[in-house]
């Protein structure tokens, strides 16, 4: 079986990059990490990924100002010049347009840490702490136009503990990342995954529900 050829985008240190990284490591996977593509030059996560032997690229949003789309087409060149078959965000911080996202359709996958769709957007530790949440964790699911709200590839859940704080939670919740993002990317380049009515199928079945059963009475 040939291995898909996977591009990850960072805007930062890429933690889940490097879980990516050291995932496809095994001949086994079947996705290889043929490209780490950033939008800032300064991003940590590109030393982590050359010192890994991975090919990198730097587009800088900045020097197309507004213009979003000529930001986009260079990103889109760059990932056709590396024969880009699947593009994983990890830590990505730049909005894509609808029409980035739908030339993507199904090859596009992020990782959110909350249990969509439960805290969308930013500060997910600190939100759920506030809301009192019980059980937190992360998501990996495809982008779609709509921040944070595409179906749902993968999910792990971690208990939220008395007295936590967002620190401690986000190490949780971190770990979680590191074992789901890999997961979701290997179901997605084994051709495991469907979407049927805007929500994953994997294998046939439904992405199992990882909010842990509360005993009834």
């Amino acid at each position: 079986m040939s291995r898909k050829r996977v591009a990850v985008l960072i805007s930062g240190r890429g933690s889940n990059m490097a879980a990516l990284i050291e995932a496809a490591k095994d001949k086994t996977y079947p996705a290889e990490i043929a490209l780490v593509l950033s939008n800032r030059a300064d991003a940590g996560g590109l030393l982590v990924a050359h010192a890994a032997g991975i090919t990198t690229e730097v587009v800088e949003h900045t020097q197309f100002g507004k213009d979003r789309a000529g930001f986009e087409h260079a990103l889109q060149a760059t990932l056709e010049k590396h024969r880009v078959e699947i593009v994983c965000l990890a830590g990505f911080m730049r909005l894509l347009s609808g029409e980035f996202v739908n030339r993507w359709q199904g090859r596009l996958l992020n990782i959110h840490p909350a249990l969509l769709p439960a805290f969308k957007g930013l500060d997910t530790h600190k939100r759920a702490l506030e809301a009192g949440a019980k059980v937190h964790g992360a998501t990996v699911h495809f982008v779609v136009p709509e921040m944070d709200s595409g179906p749902i590839i993968a999910q792990g859940a971690v208990n939220v503990l008395a007295g936590d704080s967002e620190e401690a939670l986000a190490a949780r919740v971190l770990k979680v990342e590191h074992r789901i993002y890999p997961l979701g990317l290997k179901l997605v380049a084994e051709g495991r995954v469907q979407v049927v009515d805007g929500r994953c199928l994997v294998d046939g079945a439904p992405v199992p529900d990882t909010a842990p059963q509360v005993p009834s009475g």
